[in-house]
Parts: C-alpha cells; sequence; structure tokens
C-alpha cells in the first residue's frame, strides 16, 4: 500500500511541475506578446461589435517596415470558446453563423480572449479585397464578433 502511494505521488508531482513547465514554454515570444508601435502607419482601424457573443474593444491594421499588422488593442475581449481564429472577411458584417471559405482568409489562431495582440499579415493578403475583421469559431462555424473597417 505504501509503494501505491509513494508511486501515486510521484506521478501527480510530475503530472504537476509538467504542466506548470509546459504552461512557461508556450509564453515565449509570439505574435501576440509583440508591443503595440505607435512608430506604424494605421491603414485600417474599427471597433468589435458582438455577433454570436459579446466581443468589444479597438483594432486596427498597420503597416511597419514593408509588413502589415494587425493589432488588437487593450480594451479587446470576447468570451472563450473552442477552434477560435482571427479572420479578414470580405463583407462588412460577416454572417453570425455558415461563412464561405471563399468570403475569409484566416490570419491566425486567437492568441488570447482579452487584451493587446499582434498578428502578422501574410504579404499575398490584399488588404482591399476585405471589410472586417472578426474573431471565428471555426468548429461551429460561428462569429463571435467582427470589427467593421471604418472609410
Amino acid at each position: 500500500m505504501k509503494l501505491i502511494t509513494q508511486t501515486l505521488i510521484f506521478f501527480l508531482t510530475l503530472l504537476t511541475f509538467g504542466c506548470n513547465q509546459e504552461t512557461n514554454t508556450n509564453q515565449s515570444a509570439t505574435p501576440s506578446q509583440l508591443p503595440l508601435t505607435s512608430k506604424a502607419n494605421i491603414i485600417e482601424s474599427g471597433n468589435f461589435v458582438k455577433a454570436e457573443v459579446p466581443t468589444e474593444g479597438k483594432m486596427r491594421i498597420v503597416s511597419e517596415g514593408g509588413k502589415q499588422y494587425l493589432e488588437f488593442e487593450q480594451d479587446f475581449k470576447t468570451k472563450s470558446g473552442p477552434d477560435l481564429y482571427v479572420i479578414l472577411h470580405r463583407s462588412n458584417q460577416p454572417l453570425i453563423s455558415g461563412l464561405k471559405e471563399q468570403d475569409y482568409v484566416t490570419i491566425s489562431k486567437l492568441e488570447k480572449i482579452s487584451g493587446s495582440q499582434r498578428y502578422p499579415i501574410a504579404a499575398n493578403v490584399n488588404l482591399k479585397n476585405f471589410r472586417s475583421v472578426a474573431v471565428w469559431c471555426r468548429q461551429f462555424n460561428a462569429t463571435f464578433g467582427y470589427a467593421e473597417f471604418a472609410d
């Protein structure tokens, strides 16, 4: 019985420290942890609004050093959900559900549900073809919220 208890404690300790170590290594530099910059040229901006769930905050698309980035400001927040992605959508107001693949381009998996974030936009993405940014649940094809580009 003593051997079973010691073995159980060993595995629980290993699991606990293993999970903590994994969490720490995931906190290495990711696109969302890059600082927002004031030296960038703002290309587009907008405010998030609710689609399927409450989503709020400001976003902007900037150009810096010949590259484009999508930035969510500190006031951004949405609800937690499975399989969340950041997308550019061709319309001003993406459908709440049933998005069609030809109507959007995926920027990245959503890094976190609140706070400032920065995502690089691929060089082959022509921003003139898109009118909004959305937080989208791929698993259920549901738009959590979106930000229409201000004209």
